[in-house]
């Protein structure tokens, strides 16, 4: 009886060792993945960073539904990392940049932030704000190459991280030709963001392509090309005829 005693003991003891390795070596896991998104967010746990919102063409000052889905994924990663998040509109936003992360939304013909982003952080890259001609309405212009739009067939978007200022802390930018491909690039950075952060350590710049968005909505999203360098590099000066 003693025997039998000792053994089932023993076995309980045994059970949770292994149960208590088990938490330990999960709680671990999971707090060293947690430490590298708040990294490559640079969102420690309680800190704050802005959401500036842009706003619908012809709208009078309202949000696309699309950028409102793209507001909400991105406060789910925000939330994740233990932060908090303010909600900006575009037009007043009058702070500098590297002192807390900002996620910028929309193309620079809607979202004035974005269009100063573009002018300083990224002088190598354009996107076309005129309404006419109504071909090239959106294209963006990188590294030599033009890519124009077809409406719910083909369709690209921006997606960079940017690290300037004196804090350090990054700034990322959601630049597409329409609304859902905004939300196209929030969603691919969520579901992504480890593989973006193993890849760039610092910068980076990606062109991505939606793919038969008024099929499959925002999911079908493809890599078109790194463009961090030719977007970096201020375009070199035309030399003034004489």
């Amino acid at each position: 009886m003693d025997e039998d005693l000792r053994n089932i003991v023993l076995g309980v003891l045994a059970t949770g060792l292994s149960a208590s390795l088990g938490w330990l070596t999960r709680t671990y896991v999971w707090r060293r993945r947690l430490r590298r998104k708040q990294a490559f967010f640079g969102l420690p746990g309680h800190a704050e960073c802005l959401l500036v919102v842009n706003r619908e063409a012809g709208g009078d000052g309202a949000v696309h539904r699309f950028d409102v889905f793209a507001l909400l994924e991105l406060a789910a990663l925000v939330k994740d990392c233990g932060a908090q998040a303010q909600i900006v509109q575009h037009d007043r936003t009058h702070l500098g940049f590297g002192d807390r992360t900002e996620f910028c939304v929309g193309g620079p013909g809607s979202n004035r932030r974005m269009a100063a982003h573009l002018g300083s952080l990224l002088p190598g890259l354009t996107m076309v704000t005129d309404p006419d001609p109504v071909e090239e309405r959106g294209a963006i212009e990188v590294g030599g190459e033009r890519y124009l739009m077809d409406p719910g067939a083909v369709e690209y978007v921006v997606l960079a991280r940017i690290t300037a200022g004196e804090g350090g802390r990054p700034v990322f930018l959601f630049c597409g030709q329409r609304a859902i491909t905004n939300q196209a690039a929030t969603r691919y950075l969520a579901r992504h963001h480890e593989r973006l952060a193993r890849t760039h350590r610092g910068s980076f710049v990606l062109l991505l392509k939606v793919v038969n968005s008024q099929a499959y909505g925002p999911d079908v999203v493809e890599l078109v090309a790194d463009v961090t360098r030719a977007a970096l590099r201020a375009p070199a000066a035309v030399p003034a005829t004489t």
